[in-house]
């Protein structure tokens, strides 16, 4: 009886052992599971040419309605079907690609409506070949492995998906379908981010160092959304989670910056803090009755959460996220470097000795009309091509049609995207590991690599042209 006593007094201490750091190992690598799905690394993937791309959106609430019409102003699209759960904003949508094609080019757009498994319906019925995911995050992930599975690139809303098993599976999905599956980081495509990447490519700031990015954006009043729209879903999420919930539109472009996960370098480790919750229950008090359901929630979620990431290379990104404070808006987008630094909100630059021109030294900022020179040599070929344009089209000051535009155009063309899938799962990440490195008072959490080691092989973004 002693001898039993004693072993399992062992035996219950180190399953407190493995309790106390099984977020670090649920994240660690398990490279004799996931080397079995790496049957076609997706890096540089290039899918055959397509003559025409027959798009499908699912969601078409307040950006799935955008990215459907910016789709069918586009050449080589055919919008064949529109999914959501409402049949109003189904038909709204429908109407709206069909009068962009003249009746013509989009005469046969299928509408699907009023069921929680509609999508399903449509991709068996339609068999698009591109599917945009517009839905609450938690329908990110079944909706892109189904879509893939289905034949039809995914192309998903941000995040990619809120837990790492499902960015497991859908890098398992791609690779075993080939099959694109994009987090469609429109961020990307913005002026600053495309003059800043060139800026980067070109070596002007030097070896690159540090990153500061954000999604500081207060969205208080989209709880008035109660039963439809953003807020009547996106609440629980605040309410439910502690943690980095949504860091992919600062994350994105920085990363493409340092070339993480593309040849240079890559995620290794983030630790995370969240402050006090405090902002989302006393909005809820102040505006709606005491019986109302946002009044029935416990927030968890800290007004404001600040992560570090550490690199394989030892660079580190800070990553800010808050919806809730009355502040200005924010992505923070600064990239430093040995020779400088690039920084937004609002763009400035400081190089070593000056900004020809306009500073004489690196304690001032350029900005302004300042930025003029610097513009007229840096500006990212893309922009040039399709700036002008992508601004008529709209859609946050064009960057979602420029994003749009290049998606068809790989697709037509046979050419790799701008976002593979695992930089999707990369940026996506922070968020669960985000979660965990709260909840063990900020411990350092391992980023699993998707890429199975791959990432070393895989090319940089190219510059566009």
């Amino acid at each position: 009886m002693s001898t039993n006593r004693r072993d399992f007094l062992k035996k219950s201490s180190m399953a407190g052992v493995g309790l106390a750091f099984l977020p670090n190992l649920l994240n660690a690598d398990n490279k004799e599971t996931f080397n079995a799905f790496k049957e076609n690394y997706m890096g540089g993937f290039a899918a055959p040419k397509l003559d025409v791309v027959r798009c499908a959106v699912i969601g078409v609430g307040a950006r799935g309605s955008g990215h459907a019409r910016q789709l069918a102003t586009i050449e080589g699209t055919e919008m064949v079907a529109i999914c959501d759960l409402y049949e109003d904003l189904a038909k709204k949508s429908a109407d709206k690609c069909k009068a962009i094609g003249a009746g013509q080019r989009h005469k046969d757009v299928k509408t699907f409506f009023g069921g929680e498994d509609e999508w399903k319906k449509m991709l068996d019925t339609v068999k698009p070949d591109m599917v945009v995911i517009a839905t609450p995050w938690s329908m990110h992930a079944p909706m892109a492995i189904q879509s893939m599975e289905s034949g039809a690139h995914a192309f998903v809303e941000v995040p990619i998906a809120v837990t790492i098993n499902e960015m497991w599976d859908i890098v398992k999905t791609a690779e075993k379908t080939q099959k694109h599956c994009m987090m469609m980081e429109n961020v990307n495509y913005g002026r600053e981010e495309l003059l800043y990447l060139n800026m980067c490519r070109q070596g002007v700031i030097g070896e690159l160092l540090h990153g500061e990015a954000a999604y500081i954006h207060e969205l208080r009043g989209q709880m008035n959304q109660a039963d439809r729209g953003t807020g009547s879903w996106r609440t629980y999420e605040y309410a439910r989670r502690n943690g980095n919930l949504y860091p992919t539109h600062g994350l994105g472009p920085v990363a493409q910056y340092m070339n993480l996960a593309r040849g240079e370098d890559n995620f290794e480790r983030i630790n995370s803090f969240s402050s006090p919750s405090k902002g989302r229950d006393l909005y809820a008090k102040k505006h709606f009755d005491n019986n109302h359901k946002w009044n029935q929630l416990d927030f968890i979620g800290g007004d404001i959460n600040t992560s570090i990431i550490k690199t394989s290379l030892g660079r580190t990104i800070m990553v800010q996220w808050d919806e809730t404070s009355p502040r200005p808006y924010s992505r923070h987008n600064l990239i430093q470097g040995t020779n400088g630094t690039l920084a937004g909100f609002p763009t400035r630059i400081a190089l070593e000795g000056g900004v020809e021109g306009v500073t004489d030294n690196h304690h001032q900022w350029a900005q302004g009309d300042g930025l003029d020179a610097i513009y007229e040599k840096y500006e990212h070929p893309l922009y040039k091509r399709l700036g002008e344009v992508s601004q008529k089209m709209g859609g946050h000051g064009g960057m979602d049609f420029m994003m749009l535009y290049r998606i068809v155009e790989c697709l037509l063309k046979g050419q790799p995207l701008d976002q593979n899938v695992y930089e999707g799962c990369f940026w996506s990440a922070v968020g669960p590991l985000s979660e965990a490195s709260v909840k063990s008072h900020g411990d350092s959490q391992r980023f699993p690599d998707f890429t199975r080691g791959e990432w070393k092989t895989t090319k940089p973004l190219d510059i566009v042209e």
